[in-house]
């Protein structure tokens, strides 16, 4: 049995208005991860990613880079218990 890993993850920069989420739901879906994504009123970008540990380490490498217009200044996350996501939705 594979293990899976739930990370709930805070990015920070210019990640509004240049398609941000649906480059996460992108990356996830490439990666066969499983969480949301959904913009703050306070300008961040919150996620919470579920997946293989590989896959979760790879999508967090892609997020601190970002689409093409974005900038991200900052990527803060913790370890939750994972909760078997079904699918990945943009919020």
């Amino acid at each position: 049995m594979t293990e899976t890993i739930r990370q709930h993850v805070y990015v920070s920069g210019h990640v509004q208005g240049v398609f941000f989420r649906d480059f996460t739901r992108q990356q996830a879906q490439a990666l066969g991860v499983t969480g949301w994504v959904r913009n703050l009123a306070d300008g961040r970008v919150e996620a919470v990613l579920e997946g293989r540990p590989d896959a979760i380490d790879r999508i967090l490498q892609r997020l601190r880079e970002g689409p093409p217009r974005a900038r991200v200044d900052d990527l803060a996350g913790f370890v939750e218990p994972a909760e078997g996501l079904a699918d990945f939705q943009v919020r």
